[in-house]
């Protein structure tokens, strides 16, 4: 009996242990759930790197610049990064350095980091083709900027000034300031490969034309431009003829070279007082230096573009007659307007399109001034693009 008795003690002992197993197992839990820290723990694992890459590729925009070489490309990066950053975008900038098998690899490069917009200014326009190839492959929008990438529909915008209104600005000075006829004209460009010199050229060619023709101006340094002089409108083989001749590369040393050399085989009545239409201000510099120092040259009128600081000072101590200025701070903003509207699915408003030879590309298009002695404290100084201090001898 008390065997039986003692069997029966130890079955009820074993089942209530059985039960406080149970609930001991489940009551631990119960805390977990509801304490804070391990709520709050599930946020630091989201914030990782990894998992929120998505947006912050969302947020990216590349950006390709041709050369560090050039004061204006150093300020235009030192532009869309401030102005991105302050937007609250991340943004990689990098340069090509005139090659465009760099260019095709810094495309692959953003592409690589995740970018989702692209502003591509390219080294050579026909080129760049192949990078924005790669880029529209990868579903990355491209947007040209200040050069037009040609012979490729993967163009999503062109942000530019009127590059058509540069060249005529630049030869309307000339023609402004020429008297009678027989006045020698010298034609320089900027680089073959750079879809803007053609465009620069044809804005000027429209306007000197007519004057070559009667006899206002007459051609110096082109072979090409004098069988021309009759025809109001090139086609682009034309074009590519005369500035195959004149063709400075935009680069100084090159400018100069050409100048000097075109000053040894010319005439003393080829000089005298001559005109000169310069591309831009780093050849106009060049250029200006080289006609100054020849002995047979009794004045000159040169033209540039692009405000530069340094041509800025030449105007002011008159040794560059008139700068196209281009504010590029509008450009910028053109620029990073677009590749935000793109970035949330928008289309950016154009005011025009230029064709790439494939496909009419919307542009978005900023005006431009021309600048000379009478002009520059109103245009440059007093707009606050420079200071004051940046010059010696302003009125």
């Amino acid at each position: 009996m008390f065997k039986k008795s003692w069997f029966v003690i130890l079955l009820v002992l074993a089942s209530l242990l059985l039960v406080l197993a149970a609930c001991g197992g489940s009551e631990p839990a119960a805390p977990a759930e509801e304490a804070a820290p391990a709520e709050e723990a599930a946020p630091a694992e989201e914030a990782a790197p990894a998992e929120v890459a998505p947006e912050a590729v969302a947020g990216k925009v590349g950006i390709i610049l041709p050369t560090k070489d050039e004061p204006r490309w150093v300020q235009d990066e030192a532009r869309f990064k401030e102005a991105l950053e302050a937007a609250g975008y991340e943004v990689e900038i990098l340069f090509s350095q005139g090659d465009s098998a760099k260019e095709k690899a810094n495309v692959e490069d953003l592409i690589t980091k995740g970018v989702k917009v692209i502003i591509f200014t390219p080294q050579d326009g026909t080129a760049a083709a192949a990078a924005a190839d790669a880029a529209k492959e990868a579903g990355v929008s491209i947007i040209s900027y200040d050069r037009l990438i040609r012979d490729t529909d993967a163009v999503d915008y062109y942000v530019t000034f009127d590059s058509l209104a540069v060249g005529a600005q630049q030869a309307q000075y000339l023609v402004d300031n020429a008297e009678g006829t027989g006045n020698p004209l010298y034609l320089y460009a900027g680089a073959a490969s750079d879809n803007n010199a053609f465009i620069f050229f044809e804005g000027a060619w429209s306007v000197l034309q007519p004057l070559i023709a009667d006899g206002t101006f007459v051609v110096k340094n082109s072979s090409e431009a004098v069988a021309l002089a009759d025809k109001a409108e090139l086609t682009r083989e034309e074009q590519a003829a005369i500035i195959g001749q004149i063709t400075t590369n935009w680069d100084f040393n090159t400018a100069k070279n050409l100048a000097e050399a075109n000053l040894t085989v010319a005439t003393a009545e080829d000089k005298g007082n001559v005109f000169i239409l310069a591309p831009n201000d780093g050849t106009a510099r060049a250029i200006a230096d080289a006609f100054a120092a020849d002995s047979d040259v009794t004045s000159y009128l040169v033209t540039g573009q692009d405000a530069e600081q340094a041509s800025v000072q030449y105007i002011i101590d008159g040794k560059q007659s008139m700068t196209v200025f281009k504010d590029v701070r509008t450009l910028v903003n053109d620029a990073i307007n677009a590749a935000i509207a793109l970035l949330q699915g928008n289309a950016p408003a154009a005011s025009g399109s230029y064709n790439n030879g494939v496909v009419d590309v919307p542009a978005i298009q900023s005006p431009v001034v021309t600048v000379d002695r009478n002009n520059v404290q109103e245009a440059l100084i007093d707009s606050g693009y420079y200071d004051a201090a940046d010059f010696t001898g302003l009125e």
